[in-house]
């Protein structure tokens, strides 16, 4: 009986601990519609881009596009010199459990309604706030992860400076 006692406890520590060490990277709670507006408003006072990140934390490749980005030195800078990165909350299982429907709602239009493409989804946004493009992330995958090169080739292709030179050829 010991025993069973010593291994259920055992047991309710690691999944306590694991629900507390679960990496979120989207935040929940706030107006995805505010969300993007003030990311424009940045992006544009920088002479940066926006990149949204359309998933959730309810899912695996959504937060491992977001730590491969995080993790690896030469893409974060890519991205940190280039863009505003932010991840936008969106649940397809359950809309409804969006803080405020009518701004998710709002936001997924704003972004040309990119859910058709799976999660996560990557919507670039000029310093005005429109959807230059839209990026299928299952493209930039690799295995079970993301390729480099991919990502990389994928960031710098709409650059504010690739775009404004392919604009002007």
């Amino acid at each position: 009986m010991k025993r069973i006692i010593i291994l259920v406890a055992l047991f309710v520590t690691m999944v306590c601990v694991n629900a507390q060490t679960k990496v979120k990277v989207y935040d929940e709670s706030i107006n995805p519609d505010v969300q993007i507006t003030e990311a424009i408003a940045k992006a544009s006072s920088e002479g940066k881009y926006v990149v949204a990140q359309l998933g959730g934390n309810w899912c695996k490749w959504c937060i491992r596009f977001a730590k491969f980005v995080e993790n690896d030195n030469e893409i974060k800078k890519l991205v940190n010199d280039n863009f505003e990165f932010i991840h936008v909350n969106y649940n397809p299982r359950n809309p409804e459990a969006s803080p405020d429907q009518e701004a998710t709602s709002s936001a997924l239009k704003r972004l040309g309604n990119p859910v058709r493409f799976g999660f996560p989804v990557l919507v670039v946004l000029d310093a005005e706030g429109n959807v230059i493009h839209t990026q299928d992330s299952g493209f930039l995958e690799s295995g079970d992860g993301y390729d480099k090169e991919k990502v990389i080739r994928f960031f710098e292709t709409w650059t504010p400076e690739a775009v404004n030179k392919a604009n002007n050829l």
